[in-house]
């Protein structure tokens, strides 16, 4: 059993990520880590790594450093395959041996398995489908999938009893996701998945969510988690709207009592006036009645300050998804009109045709499309040709006058070097009032704190909302949105978030997405198949 007790961990400027974490984890568990961007989910992964020193706590029951797969790679570059493998010491050994220099040292390196390393690596490396990748082969010269299935083939290298597995499936397309789905399907090693990959999450037995409370486990996959946590959400709303409720009756209390008290005094005033006591004593009396009023007014005070703190403690229990509001316009287009004809369309590069067959292609007002296809099968060009940024080199492509928007992975209709108001104003061509801006920035979790800040200092996830609030304040909604691997760096919340923007936008949507259950959740009517 993996045990972490009292696991702190603090930056080097002192500030705290996270404090006071316990948990366990059981042999041969498939446990999901799951929380917010930031939370620090990639940082526990690389203390239970040993690549990081806790800042407090300990950890117990692990006979063996984990097999850790992290999440960026661009620090192994200038490693060979074989290095970031970790077998080019033992890689070495073999050589000198087998060269006649078979030293107590090198012998001692080699294990039963390690004789056969070589054969072992190229069986690992065909198996992630990296058959033509050479041992001595630079990282740098991999795309960003190719690394990612490197360390995926050191699985079977290494044979761990414990993996950590950083958002394994970010690069990956279709097909090596479905080789990562059935060995964890399959295998009996202990993992613990930090993802967004909600298919990769359906395979494990419990989810462990992340926040600033601590770690709390939830029994079974991540579709009985996301069940579970509706529940407890609709108790949250529930408790708010009780919480609302009494706030108002305080307020109302307040109100009446006050009122009461104040024409009781009036009555008292006129009565003792009547009765011609000294002004001295009438004095006395308006004064004793203030203070009266003032002590009922403090108790009622104290009473509605808690429940108003309540109430926002409560509020800030919700999910963003669930303190957002969307409002997106829709397209002005009549459903079915044809926005976009290629008829035997191919490009080329180096003058060779990227695909076997050229493409007949039809995208109308209200479609819904997903483009899908392997590493390199030519998806984005396909994008680019659609948007007109992009000639093919053969066939016809006619479009419509429309207006469109594309959302890719990098989020690229931010300007990094202006401020988050600055964004906001510079697609504000509709001319909306300067306090409007404002609402509509609020309504997307942008609260003043956030309107003076670069947007070079923005999350994806918060640059993805930035867009969808910019896509609410524009002139004309857009015909059709375009997306192109828009989940990749985002977690799961801000998925949600953006599942349920474009699933409120009535126009036509085109997607290209290696995230299947975003896909299915998108209501995609059709697929163009590039494979």
């Amino acid at each position: 059993m993996l045990t972490a007790h009292n696991l702190t961990y603090s930056h080097p400027n002192k500030d705290i990520l996270f404090e006071n974490i316990h948990f366990s984890i059981n042999r041969h568990d498939k446990v999901a880590l799951v929380g917010n961007n930031g939370i620090g989910k990639s940082t526990l992964l690389s203390i239970l790594a040993g690549r990081l020193v806790p800042s407090g706590g300990t950890i117990v029951g692990l006979e063996r450093a984990p097999y850790y797969i992290p999440q960026i790679f661009g620090q192994y570059n200038d490693y060979t395959v074989a290095e970031a493998l970790g077998v080019q010491h033992i890689l070495h050994a073999l050589y000198e041996i087998l060269g006649g220099n078979a030293t107590e040292d090198y012998l001692s390196l080699l294990e039963d398995d390690d004789w056969f390393i070589e054969e072992r690596c190229r069986t690992a490396l065909a198996h992630w489908q990296l058959s033509g990748v050479e041992l001595t082969q630079k990282m740098g010269t991999l795309s960003g999938g190719e690394k990612t299935k490197v360390f995926l083939a050191g699985m079977m290298l290494h044979k761990p009893h414990v993996v950590l597995l950083d958002e394994p499936s970010n690069h990956l397309d279709s097909r090596s996701r479905r080789i990562l789905y059935d060995y964890v399907q399959a295998t009996t090693d202990t993992l613990v998945v930090v993802s967004h990959d909600r298919k990769l999450l359906t395979l494990v037995d419990s989810v462990y969510e992340m926040s600033k409370r601590g770690i709390m486990v939830y029994g079974g996959n991540y579709e009985l988690y996301q069940e579970l946590k509706t529940i407890e959400n609709n108790a949250i709303n529930e408790n708010i709207h009780s919480a609302h409720t009494a706030l108002k009756k305080a307020k109302l209390i307040e109100k009446e009592t006050l009122e009461r008290k104040l024409k009781l005094d009036a009555r008292g005033r006129k009565r003792k006036e009547k009765e011609g006591l000294p002004k001295i004593m009438l004095n006395t009396l308006k004064n004793n009645a203030e203070r009266s009023t003032a002590r009922i007014r403090d108790v009622h005070s104290e009473k509605i300050d808690a429940l108003a703190c309540e109430l926002q403690e409560l509020k800030g229990e919700l999910p963003d998804l669930g303190r957002m509001k969307f409002g997106l316009d829709n397209s002005t287009l009549h459903k079915g009109k044809i926005l976009i004809e290629g008829k035997a369309i191919n490009h080329c590069y180096h003058q060779t045709p990227l695909w076997k067959e050229p493409i007949d292609i039809v995208i109308s007002s209200g479609d819904r499309i997903a483009i899908r296809g392997g590493n390199g099968s030519g998806k984005t060009t396909l994008l680019n040709i659609v948007t007109g940024h992009c000639t093919p080199h053969y066939g016809t492509i006619s479009r419509a006058a429309i207006k469109s928007v594309f959302i890719d992975q990098d989020y690229s209709l931010i300007d990094n070097g202006i401020t988050v108001y600055e964004q906001a104003q510079h697609l504000n061509t509709s001319a909306l009032e300067e306090h409007e801006v404002q609402i509509r920035l609020s309504r997307f979790l942008f609260t003043k704190d956030y309107w003076d800040k670069p947007c070079s200092t923005l999350s994806g996830g918060e640059k993805m909302r930035l867009i969808l609030c910019c896509l609410t304040i524009g002139t004309m909604a857009p015909d059709m949105i375009i997306l192109d691997e828009p989940t990749n760096n985002l977690d799961m919340q801000n998925i949600a978030i953006l599942t349920a923007a474009i699933n409120d936008y009535r126009g036509t949507v085109l997607v290209v997405s290696h995230d299947e259950y975003f896909v299915e959740e998108l209501q995609v009517q059709r697929v163009i198949s590039l494979e």
